[in-house]
């Protein structure tokens, strides 16, 4: 990863041009860089970061100049957030609440509708226990959050540190295991909320309840083996459920709706944005660096 220099892009019709005032480090980013998933590969040129935060500065045809000055989240795809002047298209645009730093709107802007779509795709209900697999990260600590809020009836996380785990616990944890599954805590669980995926998927799909649900939001730790599926099929008369979670499948308008919800509930300190550092857009690749290290706890945000 390097800095360059590129030309300031003119928003098309549908599209705005947002002076970026942060930018979010995801797992996501991770992932596509080392072309984990293969239809997201990339070549030289090619862009990072999939969500910013800053200022309209211009509107392409067909979009409302009302934007023009307002701050706000934007999704920018798959790719094409690590800049100073991000484009994205004006559905994928919400406004932000005052009172909410640009800052903190990237660290919950993908993470916290994420984390409420993948419990109710996983059709949780309270009193269930949940399995929060690489719970450090942003979409971790906000599925432990709305769980607990939901009324979870445990709540365990895997994460790589007793210290890690103690965080977790002030959201709403109840049980701490390590990586690998071990610990001091429930042995089945209902529902999975899994980020990790890798080598070790195939184990954590035995510690099913029957009729229980695993959803995998990210693969930050790899794919899983070719042949998982077969511990589904060895536990065919327990009725289990594995899925993959992508907010792709969630209607625009839906997305939109709970996100400006959660910047909300953020503003009322009722979910919690959370920071691991700020760092120039130029040490982009120390940001990546850390992710891949397993330094960071919540988000890295990237400033221009």
């Amino acid at each position: 990863m390097r800095v360059t220099d590129i030309p300031v892009p003119s928003p098309q019709p549908g599209e705005v041009l947002v002076r970026t005032e942060a930018i979010g480090v995801g797992g996501v980013d991770a992932v596509v860089r080392r072309g984990t998933l293969g239809s997201y590969g990339f070549t030289e040129g090619f862009v990072p970061g999939s969500e910013v935060a800053g200022v309209v500065t211009q509107v392409g045809d067909g979009v409302e100049q009302a934007w023009v000055g307002r701050r706000v989240w934007a999704f920018t795809g798959v790719g094409g957030g690590y800049v100073e002047q991000a484009i994205a298209k004006v559905g994928d645009v919400v406004a932000l609440p005052d009172d909410l730093s640009s800052i903190d709107s990237v660290t919950l802007g993908s993470a916290a509708p994420v984390a409420h779509f993948a419990l109710e795709h996983a059709r949780f209900s309270a009193g269930e226990s949940v399995l929060v697999r690489g719970a450090a990260g942003s979409i971790g600590i906000a599925v432990v959050e709305l769980a607990a809020t939901a009324g979870a009836g445990s709540i365990t996380v895997t994460t790589s540190s007793p210290a890690r785990g103690a965080r977790l616990r002030g959201f709403g944890a109840t049980h701490v295991l390590d990586r690998g599954g071990n610990g001091d805590g429930p042995t089945e669980f209902d529902v999975i909320i899994d980020v990790i995926a890798g080598a070790s998927l195939p184990s954590f799909v035995e510690r099913l309840t029957p009729n229980g649900r695993i959803v995998l939001v990210g693969v930050v730790g790899g794919p899983p083996p070719a042949d998982f599926g077969m511990v589904l099929m060895g536990a065919f008369r327990k009725s289990l459920s594995l899925s993959t979670f992508s907010l792709d499948t969630v209607p625009t308008a839906d997305r939109d709706r709970t996100r400006a919800e959660y910047f909300d509930a953020a503003v009322r300190g009722e979910i919690h944005p959370v920071v691991e550092d700020v760092l120039p857009l130029s040490r982009a690749a120390e940001a990546h660096q850390r992710m891949d290290d397993g330094q960071v706890f919540g988000r890295i945000v990237l400033t221009p």
